[in-house]
């Protein structure tokens, strides 16, 4: 099959960050090959050679690059994929702050607008509504895994470079509070701030791990092994990692935030208040010592898995790029 035309991926993330941004550029750039050829960079700037299509992940820092592009009059697609949503795009200052202009300018000159769960379109300014649609995120299924019935531990893993819009914190704290001696909080990624390197470094004991960087792969493997994915995130606009837990049979317990309950559903069982270490310790207490609990978050995450199967992202993905580029076929 013949490329049918170039596509131009804008990612503020490489391959080495191994952030969301980078799965996501990585992941859509599958799907839209071989149909057409796909590049993935830092930025563009006028001169540099013209796509038929533009994807730009993350309002504020494709800004630079849609702005120029719109120059083009060719047609560009905005992914809002994080703190763009929840933080620049509101603005914690005057409405002339920068950073939200610029993520409003964003969402103007964007042809098409995707957001990663459908809470996230509440957020946005009603012109901009008009031109949005919902992509859910995906990851292949992995096979269930059957738990020893004897455990020296029963892992809980929160897996996410350490930041603080992720807040590490509150599932470190969460893990002192823990009294059942199975349990282990495990933490994955690296430390983007140093203190909080430095409070994970510091905080290990019996319930808790901090085990930095590992492969994708890795990660996935201790995520479907665990009795529990936990995100503690105070801002996700529709978190990867998720995806991966539900999608290898892993249930999550949650931040209440409105990306979360995007992802999981508004009645989902396992939310615990954003920062309230103590009633993230009594969730993960309350799933291994009350067995129908734990059951009713499995049947929870299983019935939203379909969601966030890899062929009904690709079918989405490359039936935006088909409409948007159908004059230039």
């Amino acid at each position: 099959m013949a490329a049918a035309g170039d596509i131009l991926i804008v990612s503020p993330a490489e391959k080495r960050e191994n952030n969301g941004n980078w799965q996501t550029a990585s992941r859509w750039a599958q799907f839209l090959r071989p149909g057409y050829r796909v590049r993935i960079v830092r930025g563009w700037e006028p001169g540099d050679p013209v796509p038929d299509l533009m994807i730009g992940l993350h309002a504020l820092r494709s800004a630079p690059s849609l702005a120029a592009f719109a120059a083009t009059g060719r047609p560009s697609v905005l992914v809002m994929t994080g703190t763009d949503l929840y933080r620049d795009l509101p603005g914690s200052g005057p409405a002339g702050a920068s950073g939200r202009l610029d993520a409003l300018a964003a969402l103007e000159q964007a042809t098409r607008i995707v957001v990663l769960q459908p809470k996230a379109l509440e957020v946005l300014p009603v012109p901009a509504q008009a031109k949005a649609q919902v992509i859910y995120q995906s990851a292949p299924p992995l096979a269930a895994y059957s738990h020893p019935l004897a455990r020296r531990h029963i892992d809980f893993v929160m897996a996410g470079h350490l930041r603080r819009e992720k807040d590490p914190l509150t599932f470190i704290r969460a893990s002192q509070l823990i009294e059942d001696r199975r349990i282990r909080f495990t933490l994955i990624g690296n430390a983007l701030e140093p203190q909080l390197g430095e409070a994970a470094q510091a905080a290990h004991s019996r319930n808790f791990q901090w085990l930095g960087s590992l492969p994708h792969g890795d990660t996935r493997q201790r995520l479907k092994r665990s009795h529990a994915m936990v995100i503690t995130s105070l801002m996700e606009a529709g978190a990867n990692v998720i995806i991966e837990a539900v999608t290898a049979g892993t249930p999550v317990l949650a931040s209440d935030i409105p990306g979360n309950r995007g992802m999981l559903g508004d009645d989902y069982a396992g939310f615990f208040p954003a920062g309230d270490a103590a009633a993230l310790a009594a969730l993960a207490t309350r799933s291994v010592t009350d067995p129908a609990y734990y059951a009713l978050l499995r049947t929870q995450s299983a019935a939203r898995a379909p969601l966030f199967a890899p062929e009904r992202e690709a079918a989405a993905v490359r039936a935006l790029a088909a409409a948007l580029l159908s004059p230039v076929r």
